[in-house]
């Protein structure tokens, strides 16, 4: 093994650890505050701080990744002008989506939510973070090295940041126009980065309102061996 490559290891400091009853409260705040997040599409124009965007960006970045190659990049979008464009680019594939690419089954599934292809949002808010998956990484010599386990390694971190923007006390909007090539283009994005999803974050406006749904049982969804 080449020595540059040898494995190198440092004591574990980070680690805190709680009495059960601590952890258990822990763990309950933290499922209650989770569980206060929902999903919104009517958003404020009230401006949030960059500082509070970036402690969430850094929170999403601190994620596991795939053999530690850190396969994302966030695009962070605040300029009216692109913000217009990527609105209208979206608004053209969901129109697409909405009046015949899908099929009757998802957009009967869609229909409780009461999406449509018309995406105000997009420049209502104060942020869009535009999210993107690395394919692969170049070498100095330009040669293509395969990044691993890289939707596992963005959805995490898209979680990891989904909860920071939750408990920093904003809402966001998981936003996925089927397809998203347009935003590699609008953006400048290199070859190897495919869009991975929109993100929308912000202040939700005053009279925000949700679809009334449930999520499924606890026993549905969890087993135990």
């Amino acid at each position: 093994m080449d020595s540059s490559t040898e494995p190198r290891f440092i004591p574990l400091v980070s680690y805190r650890e709680y009495m059960p009853d601590e952890m258990q409260a822990r763990a309950t705040a933290f499922r209650e505050e989770m569980q206060r997040r929902r999903s919104v599409r009517h958003f404020s124009s009230r401006p949030v701080s960059r500082e509070v965007i970036e402690e969430c960006l850094r929170a999403a970045i601190s994620a596991p990744s795939g053999a530690n190659l850190q396969p994302w990049h966030f695009v962070v979008v605040t300029d009216p002008d692109i913000r217009r464009e990527i609105r209208q680019a979206a608004e053209r594939e969901e129109h697409e989506f909405y009046h015949g690419r899908a099929p009757q089954e998802w957009l009967d599934t869609l229909a409780p939510l009461g999406t449509g292809e018309i995406k105000p949002y997009l420049e209502v808010s104060p942020y869009l973070i535009a999210i993107f998956a690395e394919a692969y990484r170049l070498a100095a010599d330009g040669r293509r090295l395969k990044n691993y386990y890289v939707s596992e390694s963005v959805g995490i971190a898209t979680g990891f940041l989904l909860a920071a923007i939750h408990h920093a006390g904003l809402v966001a909007l998981t936003h996925t126009p089927s397809p998203m090539g347009f935003l590699c283009k609008i953006l400048g994005r290199p070859e190897n980065e495919r869009p991975y999803l929109l993100l929308v974050v912000g202040y939700p406006a005053d009279d925000a309102v949700v679809p009334e749904i449930e999520k499924k049982a606890f026993g549905e969804v969890v087993s135990f061996l």
